[in-house]
């Protein structure tokens, strides 16, 4: 009754296949990560046959695989905060949360 049974059997090397980016993806990773995640795993997996060469992992993700900003991220980074006014402020904050918001 509380026995573990094992489906799978655990073998020394390499897996035949990698499901780290699906988990990644399934805790909610942001797109940018998952992407160079995907970049890196390709690199590996187009690598193996051919040599042993290691990949980079902390290398600045591709220009393809870099986020577009939003249309909140574009009108934040205008924003200058030291010259608005509290009211002015608030609203602009009222206005982000309601585009973000979809609405």
């Amino acid at each position: 009754g509380r026995d573990i049974v094992f489906l799978h059997e655990v073998q020394a090397g390499p897996a035949s296949r990698s499901y780290g980016i699906q988990v990644a993806r399934l805790a909610g990773m942001p797109a940018a990560v998952l992407n160079q995640a995907h970049h890196a795993l390709g690199a590996l997996e187009d690598n193996a046959s051919a040599s042993r060469v290691q990949v980079d992992l902390f290398a600045a993700p591709p220009a393809e695989s870099a986020p577009q900003a939003s249309a909140v991220e574009t009108e934040l980074a205008r924003i200058d905060p030291d010259a608005l006014s509290p009211r002015e402020a608030l609203e602009v904050l009222y206005a982000l949360k309601k585009k973000a918001a979809g609405a």
